[in-house]
Parts: C-alpha cells; sequence; structure tokens
C-alpha cells in the first residue's frame, strides 16, 4: 500500500484525521495509528445480524469454539438457523453429546453420519425437520435401526446409505422406510442382498413423489416391481447382478418419466440397452464398464436426442450435445475453460468459474446432478475395481471428467471425484507404485491446482479427499514439484494441524509421500510441517488402525535422513514422540515407521546430538530391544538398523547390551537366513556395532553369534557380508572369538570374501580379521597349520592387488612425496576412512610390524594406511593413537627392515608421511 493510500485510510478514522491534515505523517507513524485503532475495536459491541453471518461462514467445530467468546456469542452460535446442516462422520458421538446437542438442531435439515453406532445416536438429536439423511460405513445397520431412523424423521425427502454394502438391511427395513416417510423424493441404497418387489411395491404405493431409485451393487432386484414405478425420472440399478435385461427392458421403457438410466457396471445386454434407448422419454443412458456393449450395435441410435455414456463412446461430447438441446446436463462441456494437456501454470481459473457457468431450470438442475452423482459414483467403483485395459479410457476421458466433477456443487460428488483420483492413479497397492501416465495425466489437467482449492474449503470432507489424492499423485517425482511450486507443502501442513483426524490424517499421508523428494524436505521443515506431525503423534498416539501414526512417523523418518531437519524432529519433542510409539502402539505399520525414524535420527554420528538424545530417552533402546523379536520383518529390519545406528555412540553401545540387545541380535542373526536382504544387513551390522566393545564381542561369541555371521559372510550380496566380514573382524579380535571362527568353519568363508568380494571394504576386512587370527594370539595346533597358510596366502593376494611393482620401486628409490602419494592413492580404499579403531586394535596393528610373518608385516602397514589417510573420518584419532603408542620408531624400522618386502616398508613410510599432518605437539 502506497502513502497516499494509508493516508485516505487513516482519514477514515474520526480521532485520526486532524494529525493528518496538520501535517505530514510517515509511514510508519500512520501504520501504528492504524494498529491502535483497530486494537480497540469492541468485538462484543457488533450488530447480531454481523455475527450470525460471520458464524454461518464457519464449520460447526469452529462455530462452537468462537461460541465460547461470551454468553451472546454462545446464544447467537446456538440458533437453529445456523445448524440446518451437520457432518459428524469424523466424530464418535455418545447419546450424552447428542442430546446436548438437540436444542441446537431443532431446524436440522441435513445430516451426514458413518458407522451403525452414529446411525443410533441420530435418533437422540431429536431432529424431526430432517430433510436429507446420508450415511456410509453401514455394513453393520441392522433393519431394527433403519426402522428407528426411519420412524423418528418421517419428513424425510432423501435416504443415502453407501457406498459401503449395507448387507444387514433387508427389504423388510425398505417397506418401513416406505411407510414412515412418504415424502421420501430419493432413494439410494448400496450392497443389498435383495431387493424385492413387495418392498419397492411399497415405495410405489406410499412415496408418490418418489423420483430417483437408486440400488448400487446390489445381488437382486426385481425388475417387474420397478416397471411400476410410474413417477421415476431417475433409475440406478449400476453394479447390480442377477437383472433380467429382456423382461426389464420391455417394463422400464414404458415408465412414462423416466429421463435417465444407469446400468454401469452391469451384465446389460445389447439388444437390452438398444431396446431402452428407444424409450421415448430416456434421454440418458449410463452404460459405464459393461462388458457385453460392444459399440458396433449401437451405431444406429439417434445420437442427437439421446445420450449414451459408455467406455466406447465420446461422453464428453455427448453430455455437451444434450447440453445443448435440452439445457439439463451439468456442464462438463465447460471443460473449454480448461486445456487439459496445457501445464497447470498457464490454468489460473477457479473451481467456482465452472459453478458460475452452470444455468437453467429446475429440472435440468435434477438431471445436472443426477448425472454427476452417477458419474463419479461410477468412476469412483471402476477405479476401486482396478479393472485391466482401461488406460486410455482414464487418460481420454476420465481424467478430464473427474477433473470437473471436482468442480461439482455437490459435496459428494466432489469427494467422490477426488478419491476417484487418488485410487486410479494407484496400479499397486502394495508397493505404492503410480501410474505415471495417469498421474501427469491429472497434473496437465489443472488436477493440482483444483485439488488444492478443495483441500482449502472448510467442508472437511472434501478437504480429507482432496489431501489423499494430492498425497498418492505426489508419490510421482514430477507430480510432487508441481504440488510444491503450487504451493501445496504450506496447504498440506496447515491441514496436518487440523483438529478432524481424518484430515490430518490424508495431510500427514501427503507430507510422507513429499519428503521422500531431499529438495522438499527444507520447505516442509519451514511450513511448519516438522512441528504438526509431531503434534499428531502426541494428539492421537493410539487408534483408528494406526493409519495416521504410521503416516506421521513415515514422514518423520525421512525428514529425520537430512541432517537438518533431524535437529528440527529432536527440537520439536519428536524423540519423545517416536519412542512412544515405539513403546507403546500395536500397529505393526507404526513400529516399523517409528524405528526407522530413530534409526535416522541417530545416523548423523557427531554432526549432532541425536544419537545420544535418542539413547538416553526412557525406554527407548528397551523398545528396540523387544521389537527385534517382532514377528513382522518391517519392524524387525528397522529395529536392528536402529541398534546399528545407536552402537555407534560409546554409552548407547553399552546400555543396549544392558537391555539384552546382544541376545537378541544373535537370536535375530541366527534365524534370518531367509530373511530379506535388508534384515540380514541390519541384524549383522547391528552386532558389528555393539562388538567394537571387547565386553560384548566375547557375550557375543559365547552367545553363538559366531555361526551365523559365518553364514552372512557366504551371501552372495555385498552389503550383508560385508557388514558380517566386519562383525567377524571384531569378533576375532579376542583370542577365544577366533578359535570359535575357526571350529565353525569361518577360514573358508573369510578367505573366500577377501579373495572373491566385489567390495574392497569387504576383501579388507576379511584379511584383518585372518590376521587377527594368525598373528599368533591364538592357541597354536597342528589343526590349524593348514587353514594359516591358506589364509596367508590369500592376505597376501589381497595386499598385491593394491599394489603397482613399478610404483612401489620408484618410490622406495627416492622416497619422493609425488611417488609416495601415487603409491598411496592406488593403494586407498575411500570407505575405510569411516572405520574407527581402538588404541587396542591400532597396538595390535604396530606389533604385527614386528611379526616375523612378512605377510602380516604388510598388512599392518596396508591397514595403518588406510586409517590415517588425510580426510579420513577418524585419521586424527588414529594418528593420536600412533603418537600416544610411540608408534613412529617401529614404522621408521619397518620402512628402513632390508628384510621387509616392498610394500611393507612404503606402506609404513606412507603412514608416517600421513603422521606429519597431524603432530603430536598438535594433538
Amino acid at each position: 500500500m502506497n502513502r497516499r493510500v494509508r493516508r485516505k485510510t487513516l482519514q477514515a478514522k474520526g480521532n485520526v484525521t486532524e494529525a493528518v491534515t496538520k501535517g505530514p505523517v510517515n509511514e510508519v507513524e500512520a501504520v501504528v495509528c492504524l494498529a491502535k485503532e483497530e486494537r480497540e475495536v469492541d468485538w462484543s459491541s457488533l450488530p447480531d445480524d454481523t455475527v450470525v453471518a460471520l458464524f454461518s461462514l464457519l464449520n460447526y467445530r469452529d462455530r462452537a469454539s468462537l461460541a465460547s467468546v461470551c454468553r451472546t456469542w454462545r446464544f447467537l452460535g446456538s440458533l437453529s438457523c445456523l445448524w440446518t446442516s451437520l457432518d459428524i462422520r469424523a466424530h464418535n458421538l455418545d447419546s450424552t453429546t447428542a442430546s446436548s446437542l438437540a436444542k441446537r438442531c431443532s431446524k436440522l435439515r441435513s445430516i451426514r453420519f458413518r458407522g451403525a453406532s452414529a446411525g443410533n445416536v441420530v435418533i437422540n438429536l431429536e431432529a424431526k425437520e430432517l430433510r436429507e439423511m446420508n450415511a456410509d460405513g453401514c455394513r453393520d445397520l441392522t433393519d431394527a435401526s433403519l426402522s428407528m431412523l426411519a420412524a423418528r424423521h418421517q419428513r424425510l425427502e432423501s435416504l443415502q446409505l453407501g457406498p459401503d454394502f449395507c448387507e444387514k438391511i433387508t427389504s423388510d427395513a425398505i417397506r418401513v422406510v416406505a411407510l414412515c416417510c412418504p415424502r421420501l423424493k430419493r432413494l439410494r441404497l448400496s450392497g443389498l442382498r435383495d431387493v424385492d418387489g413387495v418392498a419397492i411395491g411399497a415405495l410405489v404405493e406410499h412415496c408418490r413423489d418418489l423420483s430417483e431409485l437408486g440400488f448400487f451393487d446390489c445381488m437382486n432386484v426385481d425388475e417387474t416391481a420397478l416397471g411400476n414405478a410410474a413417477s421415476l425420472r431417475f433409475l440406478s440399478v449400476a453394479g447390480s447382478r442377477n437383472i433380467k435385461w429382456t423382461a426389464a427392458s420391455q417394463l422400464w421403457v414404458s415408465l412414462p418419466n423416466l429421463v435417465a438410466l444407469d446400468v454401469s457396471r452391469t451384465d446389460v445386454t445389447p439388444d437390452a440397452a438398444f431396446r431402452l434407448l428407444f424409450s421415448e422419454s430416456l434421454k440418458v443412458l449410463c452404460a459405464l464398464n459393461c462388458g457385453s456393449l460392444d459399440a458396433g450395435v449401437f451405431l444406429a441410435y439417434n445420437s442427437k436426442t439421446k445420450v449414451l455414456l459408455a467406455r466406447f463412446t465420446d461422453i464428453v461430447k455427448g453430455i455437451a450435445t444434450l447440453s445443448q438441446d435440452s439445457h439439463s446436463a451439468p456442464n462438463l462441456s465447460g471443460m473449454k475453460r480448461i486445456n487439459h494437456y496445457n501445464n497447470t501454470s498457464n490454468n489460473n481459473s477457479k473451481i467456482s468459474n465452472v459453478r458460475n457457468s452452470r444455468i437453467g431450470d429446475n429440472k435440468s438442475s435434477e438431471v445436472k446432478e443426477w448425472l454427476e452423482w452417477v458419474l463419479s459414483h461410477a468412476l469412483l467403483r471402476i477405479a476401486e475395481s482396478s479393472t485391466p485395459g482401461l488406460d486410455s479410457f482414464w487418460l481420454k476421458q476420465g481424467t478430464p471428467i473427474l477433473l470437473n466433477l471436482l468442480g461439482s456443487l455437490q459435496e459428494d460428488v466432489q469427494e467422490r471425484a477426488a478419491t476417484a483420483l487418488a485410487t486410479f492413479v494407484v496400479i499397486d497397492d502394495e508397493t505404492a507404485t503410480v501410474d505415471p501416465a495417469r498421474a501427469e495425466a491429472v497434473m496437465h489437467g489443472g488436477g493440482i491446482g483444483f485439488l488444492l482449492d478443495l483441500a482449502k474449503s472448510r467442508r472437511e470432507g472434501v478437504q480429507s479427499e482432496a489431501a489423499k489424492a494430492i498425497a498418492n499423485l505426489s508419490v510421482n517425482a514430477d507430480v510432487a514439484k508441481a504440488v510444491a511450486m503450487e504451493g501445496g507443502i504450506s496447504i498440506l501442513a496447515a491441514l496436518a494441524r487440523s483438529p478432524n483426524r481424518w484430515v490430518a490424517e490424508e495431510a500427514a499421508g501427503g507430507l510422507w509421500n513429499l519428503s521422500v523428494g531431499e529438495e522438499h524436505k527444507g520447505a516442509i521443515a519451514e511450513a511448519g510441517g516438522i512441528r504438526a506431525l509431531v503434534d499428531l503423534v502426541f494428539k492421537w498416539p493410539s487408534g483408528g488402525e494406526g493409519v495416521l501414526q504410521e503416516r506421521a512417523a513415515g514422514a518423520l523418518a525421512n525428514l529425520a535422513a537430512d541432517d537438518k531437519c533431524s535437529m528440527e524432529v529432536a527440537m520439536a519433542g519428536g524423540v519423545h514422540a517416536l519412542v512412544m510409539l515405539a513403546r507403546f502402539n500395536k500397529h505393526e505399520g507404526v513400529q516399523e515407521q517409528a524405528a526407522r525414524a530413530l534409526a535416522n535420527l541417530a545416523a548423523h554420528g557427531d554432526s549432532n546430538g541425536n544419537n545420544a538424545a535418542v539413547g538416553q530417552e526412557v525406554g527407548a533402546l528397551e523398545a528396540l530391544v523387544h521389537l527385534t523379536g517382532s514377528h513382522h520383518e518391517g519392524v524387525r529390519q528397522e529395529a536392528a538398523g536402529a541398534l546399528w545406528n545407536l552402537s555407534f555412540d560409546d554409552r548407547n553401545r553399552e546400555a543396549i547390551a544392558e537391555a539384552g540387545g546382544v541376545e537378541a541380535l544373535v537370536t535375530l542373526a541366527q534365524n534370518c537366513g531367509n530373511a530379506s536382504q535388508g534384515l540380514q544387513e541390519r541384524a549383522a551390522g547391528a552386532l558389528w556395532g555393539l562388538s567394537v566393545s571387547e565386553a560384548n564381542s566375547i557375550a557375543i561369541g559365547q552367545g553363538g553369534g559366531v555361526s551365523p555371521l559365518i553364514a552372512l559372510a557366504r551371501s552372495d550380496v555385498e552389503d550383508v557380508h560385508e557388514t558380517a566380514a566386519g562383525a567377524l573382524w571384531n569378533l576375532a579380535f579376542n583370542a577365544g572369538n577366533a578359535w570359535r571362527i575357526v571350529e565353525e568353519g569361518g577360514v573358508p568363508a573369510l578367505v573366500h570374501l577377501c579373495s572373491s568380494s566385489g567390495s574392497k571394504m569387504a576383501r579388507f576386512m576379511a584379511a584383518l580379521a585372518l590376521a587377527y587370527m594368525f598373528d599368533g594370539s591364538a592357541p597354536k595346533t597342528g589343526s590349524l597349520e593348514a587353514a594359516r597358510r591358506m589364509a596367508m596366502r590369500h592376505i597376501e593376494a589381497f595386499v598385491q592387488t593394491f599394489s603397482d611393482q613399478q610404483c612401489l620401486s620408484v618410490a622406495a628409490t627416492s622416497w619422493a612425496p609425488a611417488a609416495l602419494a601415487q603409491v598411496a592413492e592406488a593403494a586407498r580404499i575411500h570407505e575405510a576412512g569411516h572405520l574407527r579403531c581402538s588404541g587396542a586394535e591400532v597396538g595390535r596393528f604396530v606389533v604385527m610390524l614386528r611379526n616375523g610373518s612378512t605377510v602380516l608385516k604388510s598388512c599392518a602397514a596396508f591397514a595403518l594406511l588406510q586409517f590415517t589417510m588425510p580426510g579420513g573420518r577418524h585419521a586424527m584419532h588414529h594418528a593420536s593413537l600412533l603418537h600416544k603408542a610411540v608408534a613412529g620408531r617401529v614404522l621408521r624400522a619397518a620402512a628402513a627392515a632390508a628384510t621387509a618386502p616392498l610394500q611393507a616398508k612404503v606402506f609404513a613410510r606412507i603412514v608416517l608421511r600421513n603422521l606429519e599432518h597431524y603432530p603430536a605437539e598438535a594433538m
């Protein structure tokens, strides 16, 4: 706002006008004056009409919160005119709460609820003026409950139960509905086993204004009785079976008022469909996904006055034709406002534009609403069925139609369209695989912007389904970028703070999928997503089949993999939240993601203090040790991975052992022979981490850990045998364990790794393990001699693979820095720079330099070269240990020894050069 506008605004305030006119007021002073003036507004003095209008813009939850401001607002917020519709699907109301709401519901006209138990509670609202009842999740709703609902709400005009199957509802309850609700105009029921002629006859007889009937996915429907429903304008039997289509077509074609018929997903015959199209009154026949229909049969019908909606017809064009002729179709032809295959950045039109463009009389509005409803229902059911061979249909017709249905004036149509978009893009639930072509068709059709607009709606049901669609689409990396570019991350972070559990759950799923991309993690943190996810865990630590907790923990696990975000997770209380899930939540998916998140938090080593913080959290280590015994492989894998990372901290390592970690991990290693590669790697890795401690190493050996580690060392998978080699290297430091490795047949396994593994690290650690076993520390017996000779031969061959004789000769002749650097670079194993040795281990290599075996001298010099190379993570630590051990003299002696192998002399000289980078005085 420029200065002129600010002054004009101030002049509107009476007590500031004089200050403005007397002289110039700078911009800051103007803003301060205005802010001060605004703070002095007495909100309680607002007119009642204004407050009521304000309340009407809020959902009922926010309305109830605002009503707590003062007595006046509490009275105004309770006015029955504000409570004409109610959606309690996200709430578990009891009879007491429902009774307390009864005073506000005297004029309640519409209600949506979920589940049979909620249906029983609705009766206590005493909403005698109720006109519309919409329920889902009613598999357990019985005849008695439905009959009671009908008897208490006799002015019902619309009753809808579905899309979940109402398997316990029978024709008896339909007869009661017909008797109790004579004003009924619309009845939609899903999944009934049998709808007999008596029930339909009762509806025809008692509900004289009945204009719409929908029996979806029913086992049996009496087609003969439907032929007597003369008042019907709209009829749907989509998904219903056992209909005698010859008789049905002959009877229904005579219905005088029937305008639209839905036979989608049925086995309607071509002859029956063709006959129905010649009905005098029928304008629309919806026959989506009817396998028996063929395009060739319908070439003769009059497409100018009739519309056939089928996979083989141009649905959008057909509806556009009907709209032009009768002005009675929904504005799906309004897709002209969208270029469906242009980039969404060029599409700034809003959903409201579609709504505003829809005009027509009452009858055309009814047809429009019905068409939107059946299309959204049919497309959702088709998407849920994952019918093969529909790629072309989804890309050319299904996607554009669903995108336009997002702009419907009917909330349940918007919800189903969003749900269908969320469903049809997923081609494999188990692996969360999304079809890239379908996801990108939604993106290029402007769907991301539409869904984000719906996600900002104040209607929580729409928010939930829009967030679900965004979450599923965001599995595709390109779509995830589009979501981020259009502000989706901040929207999802805000929805994650919703008091509605469903909304928060879907938003958490969206953040989980988006957090896979490294480029989105910082944006999620900046939008407050980390705090929102942690708060979700505290708000809803259990219940709901664990879906919300699993998604929140999964998102935090992805975010914790980033160093900066991991610190924010910890600062937000994430460690405590995740440990709480690992300890007390019984859902395996939640346990798996909580353990993975703790593993990632502990994976940053020295860069932050999260590793120690996790270990210090009460019950954390005990919970992870317990989870290694889970029946779920994913839980065992992530728990072992967390213990592996945590074992890098000295205190955690000992605490894990005290919590029974050694025994648990040995058992895990013993039982993972046929498990996944990830579990095998983590089981061996956790034992590797614990075995750094000599006490733990001895306990692992005595507890039976040697044999399973040898078995894992025989694996063909590099990651598995590499970690197993690391564990065996640590175990071999102890003489008793070295003997066990020999007895258990470990020498051939290590020799094979030393010579054949594709991993340099696996070969290196196998060679070191063999060197420990045969450097003279273990007991000497005649039976070991053959094994010793085999081990020495392969250690020597391993070291020689890193030794170019010509370069070694040049370096030994001149000792020039450049020549030594060339040898060092050729011999270097970069991953070895991450290994950290104790003082005892470094001292043992120094002793090996004095060993009479030339092979062991070369191996020891080669190992110390790796551990002291500048740039290595622990090079300074190792240099300090060598200085303390006064190893310089031994290294110089090795470098000058006339009888030492050439590579041992050169490697020893390189180690001396490395120590110069870390002088003892600077330590």
